[in-house]
């Protein structure tokens, strides 16, 4: 047998040209197929196990896919804002733990985050450097966003204006780090997360201004009446959040009206959480509650039929080049004719002849085989982390 796949190897090794074609098509008839099957059920595990652990999202009505993908994942377009009021509606009826959401705004292309201290717990988050933020103008960094931005306690990230065309005069905010968050593999991962009030200040809905009864501000002051300071339009609107202007900033109206784009209603009990539901059911209701696990299995029902449709396009292929290839095996002993006339009269029998020409057929196959065993598990290793990458690029 050694002497058998001795001559076996020789005869691919001569004809390389011939075994890597081969063996790359062997390799991805398998392959195709198994590791495109290998994405999707990684995709679905990991959209379904964040829906799961999300008992109901409250938001505008709209799209309840678009509110579950920003609300869970901070990606997608941003749903309709809703009124900051929502949460004490829902706190008054005593049925759940309002967690509000504000995801309008980036760190570079890191989402940001705006929400109360109940989401660490909501999540099971925990610091792993650092503090929790205290105060107005601190973030604390998810593992995946402190190492793409090059950041961690002590740094400082600054917010993305939300339009190059800004006329509202909104400046980027300067933000502290504070903490970094363990690992969670999870979108959590990617976040800045801040205060809600700081997410406001972020927004413009909240203001921090030179004191004008210091010397050094009188270049801005047009008229001073008593006890009423008229300023022009240089005076400097804070960019950064520091100790010694913090109690200069003040929001301008009633918070109850200010913005976020989705409230996590965490019920204490199955009856709280369908009794929750009929609040929301009223004909002139202008807010949807959504069950996110419903959402995301609607959406993964369209993507296992396109996924069927494309395992049978793949599979068609396979198949065809599989025809393709057995009659390049067929073709080969047709060209190999003299070789094997040779080799019956050196002395070799018929049927040894024959198990070389398989052995050739089997070690092609296997190699092809070995090759789609080690891309199914890289995919299964890195096949999710790229895609996430590839679609958020």
């Amino acid at each position: 047998m050694k002497h058998i796949l001795y001559m076996v190897w020789q005869y691919l090794a001569q004809h390389r040209g011939k075994t890597v074609t081969l063996v790359c098509s062997i390799a991805l008839i398998i392959y195709l197929p198994v590791g495109l099957k290998v994405i999707v059920d990684q995709s679905a595990d990991s959209l379904t196990e964040r829906a799961e652990a999300t008992p109901l999202i409250i938001g505008a009505k709209g799209s309840p896919l678009e509110l579950a993908l920003n609300t869970l994942y901070f990606e997608s377009k941003t749903p309709e804002t809703i009124l900051y009021s929502e949460v004490a509606r829902v706190s008054s009826y005593a049925l759940a733990t309002p967690i509000p959401i504000h995801a309008q705004f980036r760190a570079a292309q890191q989402p940001i985050i705006g929400t109360s201290l109940d989401y660490f717990d909501f999540r099971g988050l925990r610091i792993a450097q650092g503090r929790q933020m205290a105060v107005l103008g601190e973030c604390v960094l998810g593992a995946i966003a402190a190492e793409r931005l090059g950041s961690g306690p002590g740094a400082h990230v600054i917010s993305s204006p939300d339009s190059v065309f800004d006329l509202a005069g909104v400046y980027p905010l300067k933000m502290k780090v504070v903490g970094v968050l363990a690992p969670t593999e999870s979108p959590d991962d990617e976040a800045v997360f801040v205060d809600l009030k700081t997410a406001w200040v972020i927004a413009g809905l909240a203001h921090g201004h030179q004191d004008l009864s210091q010397p050094e501000a009188a270049a801005q002051v047009l008229k001073q009446e008593g006890g009423v300071v008229v300023a022009n339009a240089a005076v400097v609107q804070y960019n950064e959040i520091t100790p010694g202007n913090i109690d200069s900033f003040h929001f301008h109206g009633d918070t109850g009206a200010f913005p976020i784009t989705a409230l996590i209603a965490v019920p204490r009990d199955a009856k709280a959480s369908a009794l929750l539901r009929g609040k929301y059911l009223g004909a002139g209701e202008r807010m949807q509650i959504i069950h996110p696990l419903d959402v995301i299995d609607a959406l993964l029902e369209t993507v296992v039929s396109v996924r069927s449709y494309v395992v049978t396009a793949v599979v068609l292929v396979g198949f065809s080049t599989l025809l393709t290839t057995v009659l390049v095996f067929l073709l080969s002993l047709r060209l190999r004719h003299r070789e094997i006339v040779t080799m019956h009269k050196i002395g070799g029998c018929r049927q040894r002849i024959a198990v070389i020409l398989a052995a050739e057929i089997v070690v092609t196959v296997l190699i092809g085989v070995c090759i789609a065993a080690v891309l199914t598990a890289l995919t299964a290793q890195y096949g999710a982390a790229v895609v996430q990458s590839i679609v958020m690029d």
